[in-house]
């Protein structure tokens, strides 16, 4: 093995460990807000101190596929985390499981593809100003995060919209008698996916971008070459 070799291999060491230890936290982070009542919706959802933020910086440090893959193996420790919202699996109103077919689009919907696309963060590392590349980079991938959630709750989620908008806090309020007023079948659907993951994701992607703009310019967060 020459110098070279053994130089890549170090390299790509490094960038295993770090990345490891960022998955880690992340995850850690996600897991104790789980417990934290005020943060957790109740048909699933939480908003994390910045638990998304780890793999952004993955990302922008090492590139694309360290950033993807690393969003995946983060989104694989979700599916083992998020379990304990299971009650998530049945249908409104009853106790009847959603089915084997349903339950594994949703899983791959809110977790697989969901996070993993986080990983979209690291297209955006090639900006010239760190803040810039890791903020950008952060609203860009939790978007894309929001939009898989959407999307499983529009298909999958849709039966909750009467019950979201008659019967928890926000029933009282004139914008939710107008939706009802406004909306109905697929329509009331997509407003009410939009609106339920909207409630801890565009926190979540505030707090995120709030929390990389503080990081970005530490010596240790440092753009590697791919």
């Amino acid at each position: 093995m020459n110098k070279q070799e053994t130089g890549r291999q170090v390299s790509n060491t490094k960038k295993l460990v770090v990345s490891a230890v960022l998955i880690a936290l992340g995850t850690a982070i996600s897991f104790v807000c789980e417990f934290i009542p005020f943060l957790n919706l109740p048909f699933g959802g939480t908003i994390t101190i910045a638990s998304l933020l780890p793999l952004v910086l993955i990302g922008y440090m090492f590139g694309p596929a360290w950033g993807f893959s690393a969003s995946f193996v983060y989104s694989l420790l979700q599916i083992l985390v998020g379990f304990r919202t299971v009650g998530a699996l049945f249908t409104p109103t009853s106790d009847s499981f959603m089915g084997i077919r349903i339950a594994f689009l949703v899983v791959l919907l809110d977790y697989v593809l969901a996070f993993t696309s986080v990983g979209v963060s690291s297209l955006f590392r090639k900006m010239k100003r760190p803040v810039a590349a890791v903020v950008v980079g952060t609203v860009a991938g939790l978007l894309a995060c929001y939009f898989f959630h959407f999307l499983s709750g529009y298909l999958f989620y849709g039966a909750w919209a009467e019950w979201f908008f008659t019967d928890t806090v926000i029933k009282d309020l004139s914008v939710s008698k107008w939706i009802l007023g406004t909306f109905s079948g697929k329509g009331l659907a997509a407003v009410y996916s939009a609106v339920y993951n909207g409630c801890y994701m565009i926190p979540e992607i505030v707090i995120t971008a709030v929390a990389g703009a503080a990081v970005a310019p530490l010596s240790l967060i440092r753009k590697n070459k791919c």
